[in-house]
């Protein structure tokens, strides 16, 4: 199976995505979903149906199909257009013809509702100027319409074009055949059934209006999608399109796409990082606000990793690319972004197939309409004007639009959080869960072992304990090696002969003439060497607190002790607060003892019955497991490979950024900034998102069932439906555009 995205054509509604989709759907083993708000088309298919046959399906249907171009890289050697040309030619055509529409709508409106101001035969003026409005400005919808109808579907321009001609074509044959072009025919701005509605009556000025509010409406609208869809323009946009290359000693400059993994490259100060890579020299402080939200820039140097389109803020560095072109972290965040906007969510689900059969019926409604009321002896007049009404005001854009935009703004930014979405159906999972079980390390904690106390025996020097312990462990990979030969420095660098790693108790040498043993207390135990009471004492004290203790004994006797610690992080108390704010228990998991994990619980407020210590991974799946058997609805917040596996059991998988692949992949939100805190504000923009389509989809579906019998029954005069179906599309738009005021938690504590 292979996956594409195609960008779609032609759309003017709901209807038209849906049918579409249908349409992609029959072909044999196709699954297809279409966006009318991104334009898109995502679609997966075998091998056995070709690009080609997608998009003859989608050119069959009556509208146009592409596959997309890549992203201009912007270089002079390479000028492709930008992909968001076309939609800035749209915007300018809509925008002049909203402006002429508007300059000549106006007077016939004004002439309509003013009859001081009505002259002899100012009918034909205003047909005059109404004529190329509802002609020419409303020339997309009426093509709209007909290649539609050459197909056999109806379209929400169908409406606005058989309404909007109706009007022009009645007026035209009451001014010609009519008495409504004689000189003393006034016509006061009154939609009434007491009015007789012969050919008396003319609608130049709702033909005309009702093409301007809904020229307006496309035109917020279009622009307002383009807004929804910033962050991700903004965020594909961010990577830099040169790089400094080092090839054979000299410096080359090269486009960035030329860069290959390996390459070695210069990053100056204040210069976009080109690729991701690893530092190989220098020292600085990186500027990663623009891909994790974090304000404070991270402070780099040899053997680091960074990533592409971070900025240099610092010194000079060179960096080995180790990930390039759709590789990198900035391009999979781009894809997993476009991914989510391009997803439905259940509700969504159900309003294309309602706005799918929506067009048929209100033409029938609106030939119901216009039945019923000359059956009761209205007049044609106002049989004509209530079922225009009826055409007008039951466009269903505003379902259409209702999921889309706010995925797109949600999404986007989620993106500039450093938040990634995978997609719509995550979003109700949020709403369910009622427990988020959290990994300790590396989650909760930073998962780097650090040197927290130095322990002596009476009498024995601090600092020759450390640097004696940190020799020999300097020689070790072991984690907790590797802090104590930091905490030690430059004072452990002694030289050590006859080292030996002694399999996981810990290790010894010779050092300054001296045996040293440094491991766990039972390792001195085994060499027949005691514990001093006050050593003893102080041991069991850190092992309370939740710290690991290594011993240090040297020509037979105990000198001192190491305690090290993984560090809880210091944003996780406040992030454990405020999951319980939201309504969430959380629980902690890990592979640690009892009393580190109860230690760590403690610092960040999760009681003792919520700790699982000593869990294997295979265990953590278990324990996500049992609380769903508990008829708990669980989210799981992890970041190494052995989280994997109970990331995708849990309800909701949410990966640290900053973890491996594996979970990465596994999880439904990924955080790309390793803090805790970065988690709840997933939780609650998430459920801030599903909160705005759902009343996206209330207020749309609330609209049109209001004013449908409304129209039917005449109180509404077309171009007043006109105005309120701009109107309800512009709301939704607009009410989707208020998530880009989204704070985060970490923006109002620091």
């Amino acid at each position: 199976m292979s996956t594409i995205d195609l960008d779609i054509t032609g759309m003017t509604c709901a209807s038209c995505a849906a049918r579409i989709e249908r349409k992609l759907n029959k072909l044999d083993g196709v699954d297809a979903t279409v966006n009318f708000a991104t334009e898109k088309a995502n679609v997966t298919f075998p091998d056995s149906v070709r690009t080609e046959e997608l998009i003859a399906v989608v050119a069959g249907t009556g509208y146009a199909a592409s596959v997309p171009h890549p992203p201009a890289r912007g270089d002079e050697q390479d000028p492709v257009p930008a992909p968001e040309t076309a939609a800035d030619r749209e915007l300018a055509t809509l925008r002049h013809k909203l402006a002429v529409s508007i300059a000549l709508s106006v007077p016939v409106v004004v002439l309509a509702m003013v009859p001081a101001w009505q002259f002899t035969y100012w009918q034909w003026l205003s047909l005059t100027l109404a004529a190329p409005v509802v002609i020419w400005g409303g020339w997309q919808f009426h093509r709209a319409a007909v290649t539609n109808l050459r197909h056999g579907n109806v379209t929400m321009d169908t409406l606005v074009s058989l309404g909007t001609l109706a009007a022009l074509g009645w007026s035209v044959v009451a001014l010609f055949f009519g008495s409504a072009g004689m000189p003393g025919m006034t016509h006061p701005f009154e939609f009434t059934l007491t009015r007789g509605g012969g050919l008396d009556s003319i609608y130049l000025e709702a033909a005309a209006g009702v093409t301007t509010f809904i020229l307006a409406g496309r035109y917020i609208e279009a622009r307002s999608k383009r807004r929804a869809g910033s962050a991700l323009r903004a965020l594909l946009e961010l990577g830099a399109k040169e790089a400094t290359v080092l090839r054979d000693g000299t410096e080359d400059r090269i486009g960035v796409e030329q860069l290959v993994v390996g390459d070695e490259f210069v990053v100056r100060p204040g210069e976009a990082i080109a690729t991701d890579g690893t530092v190989e020299q220098g020292r600085s402080a990186v500027d990663v606000s623009m891909l994790t939200g974090e304000s404070l820039p991270v402070e780099v140097g040899p053997d680091s990793q960074v990533v592409g389109a971070s900025i240099n803020v610092g010194g000079r560095l060179v960096v080995r690319a180790t990930r390039v072109g759709s590789d990198t972290q900035l391009a999979q965040m781009a894809r997993l972004v476009e991914q989510a906007q391009t997803g439905k969510a259940q509700a969504q689900r159900l309003a294309d197939r309602i706005s799918a059969i929506f067009v048929p019926v209100v033409i029938v409604l609106a030939l119901g309409t216009l039945a019923g009321w000359l059956l009761v002896g209205a007049g044609a007049g106002a049989a004509f004007t209530a079922a225009v009404a009826v055409l007008i005001i039951a466009c269903p854009c505003a379902l259409g639009l209702a999921t889309p935009t706010a995925l797109m703004v949600g999404t986007g930014r989620g993106a500039q959080l450093g938040i990634l979405i995978k997609g719509p159906e995550v979003l109700e999972s949020t709403r369910r869960i009622d427990t988020v079980v959290l990994d300790k390390t590396g989650t909760v904690t930073t998962g780097t072992m650090t040197l927290a106390e130095v322990l002596t025996t009476v009498g024995e020097d601090r600092d020759r304990v450390l640097a004696l312990a940190g020799a020999v462990e300097h020689a070790s990979e072991h984690p907790i090696a590797r802090a104590i030969a930091a905490g030690a420095g430059q004072e452990g660098q002694l030289p050590v002969t006859e080292f030996a790693n002694l399999e996981g108790r810990g290790v010894r040498g010779v050092v300054d003439e001296h045996r040293v043993l440094v491991g766990r207390p039972s390792l001195l135990a085994e060499h027949e060497i005691d514990l001093p009471a006050d050593l003893a004492a102080a041991v069991a004290a850190v092992q309370a607190q939740g710290q690991t203790v290594v011993a240090v004994a040297w020509d037979g006797a105990a000198r001192g002790a190491m305690a090290v610690a993984d560090e809880v992080k210091p944003t996780s108390a406040a992030a454990v607060e405020r999951f319980t704010d939201l309504g969430l228990r959380p629980v902690l998991l890990t592979g640690d003892q009892e009393v580190v994990a109860r230690a760590v619980a403690e610092q960040v407020g999760i009681p003792a019955v919520d700790v699982h210590a000593g869990v294997l991974p295979a265990d953590k799946v278990a324990a996500v497991r049992q609380l769903q058997a508990e008829g708990r609805t669980v989210a799981m917040v992890g970041d190494g490979v052995n989280d994997a596996a109970a990331l995708a059991q849990a309800d909701l998988g949410i990966a640290m950024g900053t973890g491996t692949d594996v979970a990465i992949e596994a999880s439904d939100l990924t955080l790309v900034r390793g803090d805790l805190i970065a988690a709840v504000d997933a939780v609650r923009l998430s459920r801030r998102t599903l909160g705005t389509i759902k009343g996206n989809l209330f207020w749309a579906f609330a609209y049109n069932v209001a004013a449908l019998p409304l129209a039917a029954a005449g109180l509404l005069n077309p171009m007043i439906a006109g105005a309120a179906m701009a109107f309800s599309s512009v709301f939704v738009v607009t009410n989707s555009l208020r998530l880009r005021r989204f704070r985060p938690v970490a923006g109002d504590d620091h």
